[in-house]
């Protein structure tokens, strides 16, 4: 009990102490604030992303299947590999496939037609992912067989939103894509797909056992043995590559294989590196504002030194002062990591409601973020630490000081001795090295946002309206049924007064192209299986809209039709790679819905980034939408959606009204989604990368706002404890220039000081971020030349507002302060 109160006598002690000194308090506050603030913020996070186990049952034995290739790994799976892979039952319990896109179902039969997302998938996939169920249940391995029932699993939400939360739903048919189906279980509102876009409703795979596709549209998830390792798994799959090696021959080349790696670990991987230098980022901002806090508790203790020996003079031991001082820190820290906490929380979801380019696991706008236990306990043991670390030196340092001295000086005015000046010097050193890292790596990736902005992608985005419909189901199973919906849609769209050109694609630029590979007819066998890769089908009128240029040959017309000779058109990457390409034969070996004759090359067209503005443009074919084959129209519109692109002479959200309703009369009523223009687009594809500049630049702009304090704060003080010798200076005749220049010359060797060490810190740290750069080098010339240069500036202006301070110091009063 002694103890105790003990305690709780130093904390209302410190408490009273800092009301006291308003000022000080105000300031420790706000540099804890931002720094503590910082760190829960992106700690929330990485919480959520990275350490937040996954909710299914033994979610660590939860694994992705992918294949290894020279290239790298090729994430996805196609009925003939899942085949082969749920036979593997020596290392897996259960194994399930799922789109992890999907396509949008019509769903009709309410007040309006509604476009939802649907994915299929296998018969073990709830119960592999242990999902709980509301009402019902999920699929039987009869419902997953070819030709099975039309079965379907609604999402908690749309049971809600659509049929009113029905308890009789169950065994009840709706109608997607004009087909009825038959509800067999409504999934619990807790059950978290972990997919980007979380599923309305569930349908089953159906994947025949004996299927030759190997279109790659969906992903397949497994739940390994109790007791086999990821090493014994993927040792068990190299058979099972083998085994698909020899089945399909033409499909998988000698050096690939198939491995597998944890689930959780495979939704993170993308995301994690950046998250992680965030991280580190906020670490530094926090020790800057640590250092802070530090030099303002050691100018603090300085005027206390009477206090303290006098304490000491009656008793009081090293320990006991200590003690106190360090309550007196950890309560500030405390009260600083509340406020940081409130600001950190709030600051994050406005962030994130900035698009933050689909990190995985947060949910639309941050929406899983929650204040649970792991923040709060991450917010308390760095307000601890942080109050430990920035009042122990000035703790030490005080109880440290000559009893006899400090009683015998002046309070108002007591000197601080050369340990204590030393101190505070190096950590506005340190707070101004700190600064300049995280200013150089904010700069770099400005640079890269900046060149991102300026690539040019190829297409003219300017007034381009596109909008998404599904024709998943039985009405468009034929090229020809697709091919007249465009020809008519096109016809209505464009006949809008402000409309110039109207065309249907399953592709939009920087969005990704279909995957199915292609041959050169009459070269020379290389030794690969495939030429190349990449392909769109499109309908005339594509290149105008997008004012892509037409380089050689012509576009597609109308006479490109279902019955005339195949044709198609490449770009100018496809043309440096293959100069004498006349002839090219899609998909061939790939599946009998590939099938088709060789295609007449009739022209080529510029570059276009369909894979980003980050990559360089890749070989590119383009195919009318009116022929290709029957079998890879069902497989577009099971995994894609239509779009719909128009350009318009006003501002393409206004023609959004008249399009959407051409498009419901030319369809037959069937709804649209993600009505977006082609700026959207744009901007949604450098998302990430401005969300990291975003924040990076609010970290580094902190730390110079810190670090400038620093230095202000250290001069100010030192202008203040050497008023009498200033005094004297100016009352001998120094001039006022010459005192500004005294005192300015002292600021700005620590800040030149900090400068060079940060200068040589950044050189080895920014090779971190090398991977999130583009078209800037990690030793960028002109970024360690500017971001020097602008912390320079800021730290001059510290150091010359004291400065000028001390100019008009009135030398009779200062004498009179001594």
């Amino acid at each position: 009990m002694h103890h105790v109160e003990a305690i709780l006598h130093d904390i209302r002690y410190a408490l009273r102490a800092l009301r006291r000194t308003p000022a000080f308090t105000a300031t420790a506050l706000a540099a804890l604030a931002i720094g503590i603030g910082a760190n829960t913020a992106i700690f929330s996070v990485v919480n959520t992303v990275l350490l937040k186990p996954l909710t299914y049952p033994a979610a660590d034995r939860i694994v992705l299947f992918f294949q290894t290739t020279p290239a790298g790994p090729n994430y996805g799976a196609s009925a003939t590999k899942f085949n082969v892979l749920r036979r593997q039952t020596a290392a897996f319990q259960e194994v399930s496939a799922y789109e992890y896109r999907g396509a949008g179902l019509n769903l009709t039969g309410g007040a309006a037609p509604e476009q939802i997302h649907g994915i299929r998938v296998s018969a073990d996939y709830f119960r592999l992912l242990g999902a709980p169920f509301w009402l019902g249940r999920g699929f039987t391995a009869d419902e997953d067989r070819p030709s099975g029932p039309h079965v379907a699993v609604l999402s908690y939400g749309l049971w809600q939103r659509r049929f009113g939360a029905d308890p009789a739903m169950t065994g009840k048919t709706i109608s997607l894509t004009g087909v009825p189906y038959t509800v067999v279980g409504i999934a619990g509102p807790a059950f978290n797909t972990e997919i980007d876009a979380p599923p309305d409703v569930w349908l089953p795979f159906q994947i025949d056992p004996a299927s030759t596709d190997h279109a790659q549209y969906f992903n397949v998830v497994a739940r390994l043995k109790p007791g086999v390792t990821l090493a014994m798994a993927n040792a068990q799959l190299q058979f099972a590559a083998d085994e698909f090696r020899r089945n399909f021959p033409n499909i998988m080349g000698p050096r690939d294989g198939f491995a597998i790696q944890r689930f959780q670990d495979s939704l993170v991987s993308d995301v994690r590196p950046s998250l992680l230098v965030l991280a580190c980022a906020v670490g530094f901002v926090l020790l800057i504002a640590c250092a802070n806090v530090a030099n303002l508790l050691l100018v603090r203790a300085t005027g206390r030194r009477r206090e303290i020996a006098v304490r000491a003079a009656i008793g009081a031991g090293r320990g006991r002062i200590v003690r106190q001082l360090l309550t007196e820190s950890v309560v500030l820290s405390a009260c600083g990591g509340a406020i940081g906490l409130a600001v950190g929380l709030a600051g994050v979801r406005a962030l994130l409601a900035m698009n933050p380019g689909d990190i995985p696991r947060i949910g639309g706008q941050g929406a899983a973020l929650a204040t649970d236990w792991h923040v709060v306990a991450f917010t308390a043991m760095v307000s601890l630490a942080t109050g430990i670390l920035f009042g122990l030196i000035p703790a030490l340092g005080v109880s440290r000081a000559d009893l006899t001295a400090a009683l015998k000086t002046g309070g108002g005015r007591s000197g601080a001795s050369l340990h204590q000046k030393k101190t505070r010097a190096l950590l506005v050193v340190g707070e101004v090295a700190l600064a300049l890292v995280l200013l150089i790596g904010a700069a770099l990736l400005i640079r890269t946002f900046a060149a991102l902005s300026a690539v040019d992608p190829g297409f003219d985005r300017h007034n381009v309206l596109t909008m998404r419909m599904s024709l998943a189901g039985s009405r468009f199973q034929k090229t020809s049924d697709v091919d007249q919906l465009v020809t008519g849609a096109v016809r209505r769209i464009e006949a809008l007064a402000a409309v110039t050109h109207a065309c249907a694609s399953y592709n939009l630029p920087l969005e990704g192209v279909f995957g199915v590979p292609y041959n050169i007819v009459g070269r020379p066998a290389t030794g690969a299986r495939y030429d190349g890769r990449g392909w769109m089908a499109v309908s005339p009128g594509y290149f105008d809209i997008f004012k892509i240029p037409v380089l050689r040959g012509r576009a597609f017309t109308d006479r490109d039709s279902g019955g005339a000779g195949r044709v198609a058109i490449v770009n100018k990457a496809f043309l440096r790679k293959f100069p004498l390409a006349e002839r090219l034969a899609l998909g061939q070996g790939y599946g009998p819905e590939f099938e088709e004759p060789a295609r007449q090359i009739v022209g080529v067209v510029g570059d276009v980034h369909d894979y980003g503005l980050n990559r360089d443009p890749q070989p590119m074919v383009y195919v009318p939408i009116a022929q290709v084959t029957d079998g890879i129209t069902v497989l577009a519109n099971r995994a894609s959606t239509m779009a719909w692109v128009v350009r318009t002479r006003v501002a393409p959200l206004a023609l959004r009204t008249s399009i959407e309703r051409e498009l419901l009369e030319a369809s037959g009523g069937l709804p649209v989604s993600s009505v977006r223009t082609m700026e959207e687009v744009v901007t949604r594809s450098t998302a990430r990368e401005r969300f990291n500049m975003t924040l990076l630049t609010i970290f580094g702009s902190a730390a110079l706002l810190l670090a400038a304090i620093g230095i202000y704060g250290l001069m100010a003080y030192s202008v203040q404890q050497r008023t009498p010798e200033l005094g004297i200076r100016m009352a001998l005749g120094a001039a006022p220039g010459h005192v500004r220049y005294v005192i300015v010359m002292q600021g700005m060797r620590l800040a030149l000081a900090g400068v060079l060490l940060g200068e040589a810190a950044a050189f080895g740290l920014t090779h971190f971020l090398a991977n999130f750069l583009f078209g800037v080098k990690t030793w960028d010339p002109l970024v360690f030349t500017a971001a020097p240069v602008l912390l320079t500036a800021v730290a001059l202006l510290a150091a010359w507002l004291p400065a000028l301070r001390a100019t008009h110091i009135d030398p009779v009063t200062a004498l009179r302060c001594e």
